[in-house]
């Protein structure tokens, strides 16, 4: 299935409600450190409910250690300064949906890694600043799910 990256999430609420998401989906997600929160089921309780211990969660120090950990992926980054819909991808298994935090995004310095096959945008309006990261992460995952023929494995 896929792997979904948060690089450096700030806020519980949207982290469990990804972690929720990966549950329900068979995603695995990677955390990467800094997080702006202690991750535990105490913080994580109201949105992850109780799908924590259904979720596969691994946490890294950083993306290197993150991306080394995952084999024969794409890495596609997704970001308010993406220029690609993430329609016009076409998703595989296995691939690796890169999210930065929900103040800053992801660095520059990240999203012009070779690793980085694309940076992807999911459109708005242009008076828009951003869409909610969970809403977000949902949104490309699903239709990376839509793509595979609504394969969860």
């Amino acid at each position: 299935m896929f792997n979904i990256v948060l690089y450096q999430p700030e806020i519980p609420p949207n982290t469990g409600n990804i972690i929720r998401l990966c549950a329900n989906t068979g995603a695995m997600l990677h955390l990467i450190h800094p997080l702006g929160f202690v991750l535990s089921k105490k913080t994580l309780k109201r949105a992850a409910l109780d799908y924590l211990d259904l979720a596969t969660i691994k946490e890294h120090k950083n993306i290197s250690e993150c991306l080394g950990s995952i084999k024969n992926t794409r890495v596609f980054a997704l970001s308010t300064k993406g220029t690609t819909p993430y329609t016009k991808v076409r998703f595989r298994p296995n691939d690796t949906l890169l999210f930065g935090s929900e103040t800053s995004g992801l660095p520059r310095e990240v999203l012009n890694k070779d690793y980085c096959l694309g940076v992807l945008k999911v459109p708005m309006t242009e008076e828009s600043r951003s869409i909610n990261l969970s809403n977000t992460v949902a949104i490309v995952l699903y239709e990376g799910i839509r793509q595979l023929d609504n394969t969860l494995v």
